[in-house]
């Protein structure tokens, strides 16, 4: 491996961490993912074809270890997301801070697939055929869960109730 290839994945070290952090709302969890990242691409490097850059490369292997992970997570229980968030704090003076922390627990409520791809636009400024390269699906598919996950995000934010179309349609 070239000194700018180790370089290029030393550099996608700070993103990674801030994508796993939105990914999984827990720094050991986050950085567990990291590190297996940095491992696979590290013991992978000689199978990546060069067709990009490494840090679209990186973000593939991340999303693929955290959906491997979810799945064996649904797998071996059957708990619900639901349980594992905090309850809602008071307001406080630091409304700041908590306006963070509702946001981040509004994220970890959005399917995860949605999640990833708003994580990827809007944090990371990855562009669409960016996102749909490292999440592997259609260009399509990126803009309508962007979509999704926005107005999700938008409605919870400001307390609504979201309203799917099959509900309309009812």
């Amino acid at each position: 491996m070239r000194a700018q290839d180790e370089a290029d994945i030393v550099a996608c070290i700070p993103s990674l961490r801030r994508y796993a952090r939105g990914l999984t709302a827990d720094r050991e969890r986050a950085d567990d993912l990291v590190q297996d990242t940095l491992e696979r691409a590290w013991g992978r490097f000689s199978l990546w074809q060069r067709r990009g850059e490494v840090r679209a490369w990186m973000f593939g292997i991340m999303h693929n270890l955290f959906i491997d992970r979810v799945r064996s997570q649904r797998s071996r229980s059957e708990q619900d997301a639901g349980d594992e968030l905090p309850e809602t704090p008071d307001r406080a003076t630091q409304s700041d801070r908590l306006e963070v922390r509702d946001l981040d627990r509004v994220l970890q409520r959005l399917p995860p697939e949605q999640r990833e791809v708003l994580l990827l636009v809007g944090v990371e400024e990855m562009s669409y055929q960016e996102v749909a390269r490292v999440v592997g699906v259609p260009l399509g598919t990126v803009m309508s869960r962007l979509s999704r996950a926005r107005e999700r995000l938008r409605a919870e934010m400001e307390g609504r109730e979201v309203i799917s179309k099959m509900q309309r349609v009812k």
